[in-house]
């Protein structure tokens, strides 16, 4: 059975999201590298963790000019990470260059492309903050309008809440993959995410991999908490 879980290192230190990483392996699909920690502790992390042969996904939501974000992008690659992620508001030209970039970095290191994920609209906005950003207030359109620019713009990857998962699977190629964040166990509050689902819900709506952070990081025993969401998905 594939596992879909991505376990999401929201941890500020090295060492702990190391220790993270020894325990964690064995049960998780992969391992989500964010802002806090890149910042904290650098590439070395990166390659920390790959020497443990567990998948990276590295999720930096690169936005600025095509040519920084490629060049971003073929860093990320050079990594050895297995999906990276950029914010489709960037443009077409900047989704398209980070994709070619992908693509042709690993061609030259004679490796598969890692997936370039596009953020639609983060999981922490609803139609109220969108409109104070001079967005369409409808979050459901505005997902479906950014996905379809990602789609255009060749990627083969998307972010999104798992409550536009469904739409999404009715008006997207088959063959593109959903990464779902806002996943949230039980009585557990969201927290700062507004649009969220329990983890079998995700799955099927259609989701393909589900980034969980605090029901794991922050349990007591991480491992049992992850196994345990394991065994609520299995068939």
């Amino acid at each position: 059975m594939h596992n879909p879980i991505i376990a999401a290192l929201d941890v500020p230190a090295v060492e702990t999201a190391v220790k993270l990483v020894e325990h964690l392996s064995p049960v998780v699909g992969a391992f989500k590298i964010g802002s806090e920690l890149f910042t904290s502790a650098g590439p070395d992390v990166v390659l920390m963790i790959r020497t443990t042969g567990s998948a990276v996904f590295l999720d930096l939501k690169f936005h600025d000019i095509p040519h920084t974000v490629a060049k971003a992008v073929a860093a990320a690659v050079r990594l050895d990470v297995q999906m990276l992620t950029v914010h489709t508001s960037g443009g077409l030209a900047m989704l398209q260059a980070a994709e070619r970039a992908a693509r042709d970095t690993a061609r030259s290191l004679d490796r598969p492309p890692p997936l370039v994920l596009g953020v639609t609209v983060l999981t922490s906005l609803d139609s109220q903050e969108l409109r104070e950003v001079g967005s369409d207030a409808h979050v459901g359109r505005q997902v479906e309008r950014l996905a379809s620019l990602a789609v255009q713009a060749g990627l083969r990857g998307l972010v999104c809440s798992p409550l536009e998962i469904a739409a999404l699977r009715q008006s997207l190629p088959a063959e593109i993959k959903l990464v779902t964040p806002g996943i949230r166990i039980g009585p557990q509050s969201a927290d700062d995410q507004k649009r969220t689902l329990s983890p079998r819900e995700a799955l099927e709506a259609g989701a393909d991999w589900l980034v969980i952070g605090r029901p794991i990081y922050a349990a007591q025993d991480p491992r049992a908490a992850a196994e345990g969401i394991l065994a609520t998905l299995a068939p």
